[in-house]
């Protein structure tokens, strides 16, 4: 079986390069303390919303249609989440809305297999 090198696009090079450094300067907020002020249970979740969006930039990454479904379920997952907890940041929501219209416009190009 011969793989198909799809060359990924300098655009969504430049959001996975973004979402990369956004992972590594969210991940030390999952164990900070305004973090555990929200609930007991909110470090887990805000962790695993952390580690969800690693794998889905890996996926966008290597130009795989799951990383963008990856993504778009992790995006609508964290803002009810944030909503619910009253903590909207519009800026942030203001990026990974972009970066999902990106992800979208380039899904058609991308690998459906693993």
């Amino acid at each position: 079986m011969e793989s198909i090198i799809i060359k990924r696009p300098k655009l969504l090079t430049t959001v996975c390069v973004l979402g990369f450094v956004w992972i590594v300067f969210s991940f030390p907020a999952v164990f900070s303390p305004s973090v555990k002020k929200l609930g007991d249970w909110y470090p887990a979740l805000f962790g695993l919303i952390v580690a969800i969006s690693f794998i889905s930039y890996i996926g966008v990454w290597h130009m795989k249609r799951w990383g963008v479904s990856l993504y778009l379920i992790i995006f609508f997952v964290k803002e009810i989440i944030l909503i619910l907890i009253n903590d909207v940041n519009y800026i942030g929501l203001f990026f990974s809305a972009l970066f999902m219209i990106i992800m979208v416009f380039f899904y058609k190009r991308m690998d459906v297999n693993l």
